[in-house]
């Protein structure tokens, strides 16, 4: 191998949380001699969980990035979240890498989280190679997890291996491909010791590889004919079959250890050398610039134009730090490069390569090279070429938030470092949404889900020193007329001078609901009793009223307002005294409609397993639910209906907990529907005691 692309491995750790992706990365660290101290989840930390908070909380918020050598290889790592709220990096980081490690827990197998990140692996056609992890825990089995691998995601899983020993009596492997035990000696099984297969395991080791050959002929004539023919298969024509199987995401090799007692981790390595495509192997291409239809292939040659993509942005004391993957050609060091989005040209001026939060500075990074740049002012997703205009990379997928929170400083001065943080926090991380809702005057923060957001507001105090209250944000109510109310309205005031003098008559009714409209007025009055000129001030009047209602101080919907009669004055009467009469009619008038408060009403799909789908029904039905079609295909149930959105908060997090972390939902805004009599009666006595400042 020639050329060092050849030798080089871009490849991310991805897993359901808790199935040991971190522990098994720090083994990697050691192994490779990256480290020479191993490190835990719980206690001091791993090296890859930098942050405090990922350190306090045991899990990994932020994915992290490295650098290995193995052998001949070099092998880029990036250590992923397994939580559901931090998918994104999960997402971005599949979307610049070669290669994955999929990472089972021998006891739960495929998890809800594992069928995100297959789905995730598919939409980036990211080759993979799976280890089932945790093989010492009471109630490990790797073959119960392939068969799930298989169901679940239906992908052509492989056992590579056999385990030697089981759950608390697991030793080491036996490699299917060269029929060789493999123990793991020495304090930190860093002493790999090959030797003679078991006798008891003799009969199993020869009907496991049997089939794994029967298998893999799928994928091989040449394979399929030495079976037939009852011929030895050479060992090099084995790899050779799985790694074009991998390459072609036909095939997901399995391997098995137990990070935690440093066992199996060092044949992983191999496997990843060995199966997993280099940068020469993988197809990229980007699209003409402005031109979504016209293909620009990528080779990986430091000798073309360069190509690269910013997938991650991290604000540290120092300055912004992007991540970024080349693709095509090369990054030099005080040289400059343009923004394909925005045109900016860009003076790279420090190139960096990161071990987590350790950096150490390089002159040039080259196609194929995943490093990071200093000072850059980008978003995340942006493409990065030599020349202007030249192409752009398709950019990575971002799920919607589905769940958001009011926040506000706790004291007066930290009003401009909450937007500081919020700003920068934003440029981080693109399923963070920050919006301020235009009736109450909030500041809303959406994400992906309550520990998304939790997190967010603890760096916020930390790293920001502003404290912070947040809660649910304000439901938006509306008020309604519910009956018909006449009015008979007379403005008169005398200062001295000319005075005001409106007169208007008329009703107030609640408006059929086959209008669009949230409020009609219509004029009725003949004769010229109130001239044309006055009319429309009166409509103006009335308008400024329903801003906020007399009931609650909710914005009032629904309103039908008819002007049938009148008179003026043609010395006093004017537009001013018409608008004031309107609004003093608003105000006495429209209590009289007898009006009740509405609520927001949300279409919600929820996607469950069939067997959750009792407890998800009950459960919708108890918030004031209701469920409008169910579906049911296969192992997946689908439940459409209708929720008030004040029964919605912490719904993600329930739902969670309901179907095992496997559930999902959207929502959308249906249409507004009235409140039950003792809701209504509370929110309007909460009104009441807290005054409305500044309008709704």
């Amino acid at each position: 191998m020639s050329n060092p692309l050849a030798n080089l491995r871009n490849i991310g750790i991805s897993a359901h949380i808790d199935s040991g992706k971190t522990t098994l990365s720090e083994r990697i660290l050691f192994y490779a001699g990256r480290i020479h101290r191993v490190q835990e989840v719980r206690g001091e930390g791993a090296t890859m969980d930098h942050m405090e908070l990922e350190k306090e909380r045991g899990i990994t918020i932020t994915s992290a990035a490295t650098s290995v050598e193995w052998g001949d290889a070099r092998i880029n790592l990036i250590d992923t979240p397994g939580h559901v709220d931090f998918t994104v990096e999960v997402e971005r980081s599949l979307r610049v890498l070669d290669g994955a490690v999929l990472v089972l827990c021998a006891v739960g197998g495929v998890q809800a989280q594992s069928i995100t990140i297959d789905r995730q692996m598919q939409r980036y056609h990211v080759p993979r190679v799976a280890f089932i992890n945790k093989m010492d825990r009471t109630g490990a089995n790797p073959d119960a997890v392939v068969r799930q691998l298989r169901e679940k995601l239906g992908c052509d899983a492989l056992l590579m291996q056999r385990p030697i020993g089981s759950e608390a009596d697991f030793q080491g492997v036996v490699d299917l491909v060269t029929r060789q035990a493999i123990y793991f000696d020495g304090e930190y099984g860093e002493d790999v010791r090959y030797d003679v297969v078991p006798q008891a395991m003799q009969d199993e080791i020869d009907h496991a590889r049997q089939e794994l050959l029967e298998a893999l002929a799928m994928f091989s004539d040449e394979l399929m004919e030495l079976l037939l023919a009852e011929e030895e298969v050479p060992e090099k024509l084995i790899h050779d079959v799985v790694r074009e199987a991998v390459h072609e995401e036909q095939l997901t090799p399995v391997f098995l250890g137990t990070a935690y007692r440093n066992k199996g981790v060092q044949p992983l390595l191999d496997a990843v050398v060995r199966y997993l495509p280099s940068p020469l192997e993988r197809e990229y291409h980007a699209f003409a610039h402005g031109d979504a239809e016209t293909k620009i292939d990528l080779v990986a040659s430091a000798d073309k134009p360069t190509v690269a993509m910013a997938f991650k942005i991290v604000e540290d004391p120092y300055g912004a730090l992007t991540f970024m993957r080349v693709y095509q050609g090369k990054f030099v060091k005080g040289e400059t490069y343009y923004n394909q989005r925005s045109g900016r040209k860009e003076r790279f001026s420090r190139i960096v390569r990161m071990h987590a939060d350790q950096r150490e500075d390089v002159d040039q990074a080259a196609a194929g090279d995943i490093v990071a740049i200093l000072g850059v002012d980008c978003a995340s997703g942006d493409t990065y070429a030599s020349q202007y205009p030249y192409c752009t990379l398709q950019s990575m997928f971002v799920p919607e938030p589905v769940i958001q929170m009011a926040i506000a400083p706790a004291e007066r001065d930290g009003a401009d470092r909450l937007s500081k943080a919020l700003h920068r926090f934003r440029r981080e991380d693109p399923t963070l949404r920050v919006s301020t809702d235009e009736e109450t005057g909030e500041t809303l923060i959406a994400g992906m889900g309550e520990l998304h957001l939790e997190v967010y507001v603890e760096r916020i105090l930390r790293e920001h020193k502003v404290r912070v209250e947040v809660g649910q944000p304000k439901v938006n109510y509306r008020e309604a007329p519910t009956r018909e109310a006449e009015f008979d309205v007379r403005h008169k005031k005398q200062t001295g001078g000319s005075g005001q003098f409106a007169h208007i008559k008329g009703r107030m009714m609640p408006l059929d609901e086959s209008h669009e409209e949230t409020f009609l007025f219509e004029d009725t009055v003949t004769g010229g009793r109130i001239p044309k000129q006055y009319i429309p001030a009166v409509e103006k009047g009335f308008r400024g009223g329903i801003v906020k209602g007399p009931v609650a101080g909710y914005p009032v919907v629904g309103l039908h307002v008819v002007l049938e009669d009148g008179s003026y004055h043609e010395v006093d009467s004017s537009d001013l005294a018409f608008q004031t009469c309107a609004a003093t009619t608003m105000r006495e008038t429209f209590p009289r409609t007898k009006p009740v408060l509405l609520e927001p009403v949300m279409n919600i799909e929820i996607e469950c397993p069939s067997n959750f789908q009792g407890a998800v029904v009950g459960d919708l039905t108890a918030r004031r639910g209701m469920v409008t079609a169910t579906e049911v295909t296969g192992f997946s149930a689908r439940i459409e209906g209708e929720v008030p959105l004040a029964e919605t908060f912490g719904y993600s997090t329930d739902l969670r907990s309901m179907t095992q972390g496997q559930g999902t939902f959207t929502l959308e805004f249906a249409r507004y529907r009235r409140l039950p009599p003792s809701i209504e009666r509370e929110i309007i006595a909460a009104r009441k005691k807290t005054p409305v400042a500044g309008g709704v």
